[in-house]
């Protein structure tokens, strides 16, 4: 019987990223990925809260991992304030919604329209 994989970590990505927080495997359809928890980290005089959230990432996207001890995790955690979702992206989001209802507009016939370069064999 083989124990469960968790360690803190500071997690670089391809791409000159790096999250950092506790380290686990989950397998999703058959796939196996590496999660990170990252814990919800107060608000301070320099930074605005970030809620505790996990993501999940394939093999390929993963250069190294570096582990540590709890408190070093959640020091670079609070000084990467990596957010769940960029500020923007939901900006635009709650942008793209219409002024009521609050369900997503219809989709434009030109998009829905593939060109012939586009359609699968």
């Amino acid at each position: 019987m083989s124990e469960k994989f968790e360690q803190w970590a500071i997690v670089e990505l391809f791409g000159h990223q790096r999250i950092a927080g506790r380290v686990t495997e989950q397998a999703i359809g058959g796939s196996a990925f590496v999660r990170v928890d990252v814990p919800e980290l107060p608000a301070t005089e320099d930074f605005i809260a970030t809620q505790a959230f996990t993501k999940l990432y394939g093999q390929g996207a993963i250069y190294a991992i570096s582990f540590v001890d709890q408190a070093a995790a959640l020091m670079v955690a609070r000084q990467l304030r990596v957010q769940p979702i960029s500020a923007y992206d939901l900006r635009r989001a709650l942008q793209d919604l219409p002024a009521t209802g609050g369900a997503l507009p219809a989709p434009r016939q030109s998009d829905l329209e593939i060109d012939d370069d586009e359609r699968p064999f």
